[in-house]
């Protein structure tokens, strides 16, 4: 292992203000990075200032306090920096991949940082694997391999979205409701289970435990507590959930493109519920969500595939 200093020159960032500049489009303006945790740190693309060089391209940016700390990205375009963003170039020559690995062996220090205690002066001492222990499998990993991630799944343009036109229905009508079961730490050892609990971020997945699977792939996992109160993931591997959790078995063939539509209405219900309001099993099964309806008067499950398969990133589904 070595101090991130021995493998990366580090220097501050411009300390820029967003709001004392002039925000423009990608591809008119330059990458303005912050402290934020998505986006690759970009927060905005500002004009170009006459009197401040931005930072090339191939150079790495560090958040080094706010919630994102830490959040480490590889910018592949010239930039600038706002406050407390450290910008961090190689020593020696590095791969792209082997780049990128490092940035995510400085993210895994997230846990060591909070309000009270910033990265400013700690970055440097920061251990990483030295070159020499890069895995071999990074050198060889396919950075292309998501190049068109981003196209949808079929080249027509998007049906219309009509809300004022959908229909309600019961969740109980659509859906076997089954509540998750609470585990002891004796039966949370490290295996290959899913354990989906309730929180915002990793499609519910806790962690990976040995218990066996009690619940099928195919489904719609809700919390119904918690911070992560009406996220909603479909599952498509079984899995454990903590007694936080409602999964919904559809009473209908669910494809899992009408999941990801579902679970986008679902976390909309968020604002309905808190620590005094949970979103319990009995409420859950009485509530309603509307949906695009077929002449039918059933779910229009035509219309929401074939809409979800319109928009970016669907190819990737």
């Amino acid at each position: 292992m070595q101090a991130v200093s021995s493998i990366f020159d580090i220097r501050y960032g411009h300390s820029l203000e967003l709001n004392a500049l002039e925000q423009t489009s990608p591809k008119e303006g330059v990458a303005f990075v912050s402290r934020q945790r998505g986006g690759n740190g970009i927060s905005a693309y500002v004009a170009p200032l006459d009197d401040v060089e931005p930072a090339p391209a191939g150079e790495v940016t560090c958040a080094l306090s706010g919630n994102g700390v830490l959040t480490t990205c590889l910018q592949e375009a010239p930039f600038y920096t706002g406050f407390h963003v450290a910008i961090l170039k190689p020593k020696i020559p590095l791969s792209k991949q082997q780049i990128l690995y490092y940035c995510a062996c400085i993210k895994q220090n997230r846990y060591r940082y909070s309000y009270g205690r910033q990265a400013n002066k700690t970055l440097p001492k920061l251990l990483i694997p030295s070159p020499k222990e890069i895995p071999f499998w990074v050198g060889s990993t396919d950075l292309d391999q998501i190049k068109h991630a981003s196209k949808p799944a079929v080249t027509a343009q998007p049906p219309k979205i009509e809300p004022q036109k959908w229909n309600e229905f019961r969740y109980d009508a659509l859906f076997e409701i089954k509540k998750g079961n609470r585990l002891t730490k004796s039966d949370m050892s490290a295996g290959n289970t899913p354990f989906i609990g309730a929180i915002d971020s990793n499609n519910g997945y806790r962690q990976f435990i040995s218990a066996s699977p009690n619940h099928s792939a195919g489904t719609i996992t809700v919390a119904y507590n918690g911070n992560g109160v009406a996220e909603a993931f479909y599952q498509d591997a079984p899995f454990r959930a903590s007694d936080d959790v409602n999964v919904l078995y559809p009473r209908f063939d669910m494809s899992r493109y009408v999941a990801l539509f579902i679970c986008a209405l679902i976390r909309q219900e968020k604002f309905r519920f808190n620590y005094g309001r949970k979103w319990h099993l009995g409420r859950m099964k009485e509530a309603v969500i509307r949906l695009p309806v077929a002449s039918s008067g059933e779910p229009d499950l035509v219309f929401i595939g074939a809409y979800i398969k319109s928009l970016p990133y669907s190819m990737s589904i």
